[in-house]
């Protein structure tokens, strides 16, 4: 299968991409591994892309699509992929059907298989991403005041480091990235609607649920 993942931030696509990846065994492309990857090989792309980050600026559609046109093109991927963070706008949604049409078999058609948004409340959007706190020792150990509260507030339940929230997600922070989300890649699920590839399904409730939820949604878009 070949999907795409969407939702605002803080709908848990992360996560989702992960356990429905290895549900349905392909690869699992984000644009955050993309950019990594590409900078840490120093390739081409890769030295392009962090020439325009050490400058502060962002990085141009045409590099991002030049990542995700190479990793698509890996033999990991040839049964199909999900992609998690791309496309991000309408020009690179654009594009990924151009990559999948020059990919196309003659006479035959490699398009996507569906288009899964995780929908998500704004108002728990803002809740779930604001009280988020991460553990200035290992950042790798997360809680949240509501829904994973540590035993003593501000301490690491596992090994006493200082937890702190991320300036990006303060509740002023998260809605200026909904409203960037709203203006850019909102967009797109119209333009997948309109090709009748998109999937929406609730994204509250158990982790599990959702992707319970997700994948009986992918098999009945498919049927």
């Amino acid at each position: 299968m070949r999907i795409v993942l969407v939702g605002p931030p803080g709908a848990g696509k992360g996560t989702q991409a992960h356990l429905l990846a290895k549900t349905l065994s392909i690869p699992h492309i984000s644009t955050g591994d993309l950019f990594r990857a590409n900078i840490s090989q120093s390739t081409p792309l890769g030295l392009e892309a962090k020439a325009y980050m050490d400058a502060g600026k962002l990085v141009p559609d045409e590099i991002t699509i030049g990542m995700a046109r190479d990793r698509m093109a890996q033999p990991d991927a040839a049964k199909g992929f999900l992609l998690d963070g791309f496309p991000r706008n309408l020009g690179q949604a654009k594009a990924l059907d151009e990559i999948l049409a020059e990919d196309a078999p003659e006479g035959g058609s490699r398009g996507l298989d569906g288009v899964l948004d995780l929908e998500v409340p704004e108002d728990e959007v803002v809740k779930r991403i604001a009280g988020r706190r991460l553990c200035r020792k290992d950042g790798s150990h997360v809680f949240h005041v509501n829904y994973n509260p540590p035993a003593v507030e501000g301490v690491c339940d596992e090994c006493g480091g200082e937890l702190y929230q991320r300036s990006d997600d303060t509740e002023e922070a998260v809605r200026v990235r909904l409203e960037e989300y709203h203006t850019k890649t909102e967009p797109i699920i119209g333009y997948y609607a309109d090709q009748g590839l998109l999937v929406t399904i609730p994204a509250l409730g158990k982790v599990s649920e959702v992707t319970e939820r997700a994948i009986e949604a992918l098999r009945k878009s498919g049927e």
